[in-house]
């Protein structure tokens, strides 16, 4: 790893006339193959190197990134961003974290997969075993968009110029497939996934491949519905979208710019008291693990949202000190600057099944896909194209398109009242069946 690398850029930052300076160096390598109708389509090597450069001069600082590692590119970005940072106004709030707020010994959270590499070929045929498996699974699936294989192997460093240097290293493997399904002229087309820190813990290509199946085949004979308020269950994969609406306010940028609904509201409640929504960056192999955030400092388990009680910003450093807070651990690095992201974001599950919620609804919509981004951040009004099945007492219908599901985001929490038990971290940010007690379904 070049470490070393890291470090002299952050010496040569100093020689120049920096006060300070820090960098992230990310070396990753990842393969992904597609097919189509058991044909390859393609497939994709590739290797790349991205370095980060964070300067300061006083209370002044400039940024700035490269993919190219060669002696001559650091020398440059480094002269740049140092002459930069020195011409800069100054801000108050700009600077590293204290160097004793970051990380000592780097975890082992399991986030590396040891076990030897599949050949290529190996690594298509899973791929089109999961297409095959939808195409076979049903006679109603006629064709298919496609299905994928991609892995990755990454290996991340943050360092500072005041002498700290850490690193850990990453793997990501995933498989996925869209299968379409057709009955009398008319075509639907759904999707579904696995992912996993480790080969082993993907799904079965096979069971992938026939659940992507029974989702497009649920969707034939899919029709609109009349305009209507009634409760709104969202899948797992649907709610988790609700979570990345919730986060996206309660970030730090959001905030100091005064543009989330979310403002002032620390301490308050904005959620029904079934509603405890953490952010765990520490748990064993999880995809969105990390043992310290984009500035070295170690991460934890924040609660974002403790039983309907917002109890926690998601804040670097820097927008820490613009809000009088203090970090909780949340930087990123995002091209050359800094952000602020989340690592396994999830909802607690209740107590509820999947079919007690859907069976407790005399008449609504299930939602199984979410279409379009209309979030507004600053007032939280919420409306997106949806598409699902329709409850009629108790039990799954038929499926409905076209329509749209509005409402207020903090309304909508307030008006959870039916959380599932079925959490499953298949991604970075998770969540249980959720049902919503009144919502608008906009249809004809």
């Amino acid at each position: 790893m070049n470490t070393e690398v890291l470090v002299g850029v952050l010496q040569r930052a100093v020689a120049k006339g920096a006060t300070a300076a820090d960098g992230y160096l990310i070396e990753e390598r990842a393969f992904s193959a597609s097919v189509r109708l058991g044909e390859i389509e393609t497939v994709t090597h590739s290797r790349d190197a991205r370095l980060s450069l964070r300067v300061f001069a006083g209370r002044a600082s400039a940024a700035a990134s490269t993919s190219d590692l060669s002696r001559a590119s650091l020398e440059r970005v480094v002269d740049e961003a140092t002459s930069l940072a020195k011409v800069t106004a100054e801000d108050p709030h700009a600077g590293l974290p204290a160097p004793d707020e970051l990380i000592g010994g780097v975890p082992d959270l399991d986030l590396e997969d040891a076990s030897p590499s599949l050949s290529p070929e190996a690594k298509i045929e899973l791929a089109r075993q999961c297409e095959a498996a939808a195409l076979e699974s049903d006679s109603r699936i006629t064709n298919s968009e496609g299905a994928e294989y991609h892995d990755s192997r990454a290996r991340y460093v943050y360092a500072t110029s005041h002498g700290f240097a850490q690193g850990y290293a990453t793997t990501r493997f995933g498989i996925s497939v869209s299968p379409v399904a057709a009955r009398n002229g008319e075509m639907q087309r759904d999707y579904w996934y696995s992912s996993a820190r480790k080969r082993a813990g993907l799904d079965d290509p096979a069971t992938v491949g026939r659940t992507a199946a029974a989702r497009a085949v649920r969707r034939l004979g899919a029709r609109k519905v009349k305009t209507v308020e009634v409760p709104v269950v969202f899948d797992p994969e649907t709610a988790a979208s609700l979570l990345r609406a919730i986060a996206g306010a309660a970030s730090g940028p959001s905030l100091y710019r005064r543009a989330s609904f979310l403002l002032d509201r620390l301490g308050t409640k904005i959620a029904s008291p079934a509603v405890t929504i953490v952010d765990d960056a520490r748990i064993t192999g999880g995809l969105g693990s990390r043992p310290f955030d984009g500035e070295g400092l170690p991460t934890r388990r924040t609660a974002l949202v403790r039983e309907g009680v917002l109890e926690s910003y998601l804040l670097d450093t820097y927008c820490a000190r613009k809000l009088g807070l203090r970090s909780t651990h949340h930087a990123a690095r995002d091209g050359s600057g800094v952000s602020v992201s989340t690592s396994n974001l999830m909802l607690l599950p209740g107590r509820s099944t999947p079919s007690e919620l859907i069976g407790s609804v005399e008449r609504g919509l299930y939602v199984t896909e979410l279409i379009g981004f209309g979030v507004n951040n600053v007032t939280g009004d919420y409306s997106r194209g949806a598409v699902g099945l329709w409850i009629e007492n108790g039990e799954l219908t038929y499926p409905v398109e076209e329509v749209t599901v509005a409402g207020n985001l903090l309304e909508m929490f307030q008006a959870i009242d039916g959380v599932g038990a079925d959490l499953v971290l298949r991604d970075r940010t998770a969540a249980p069946t959720l049902r919503i007690g009144r919502m608008v379904v906009a249809g004809d």
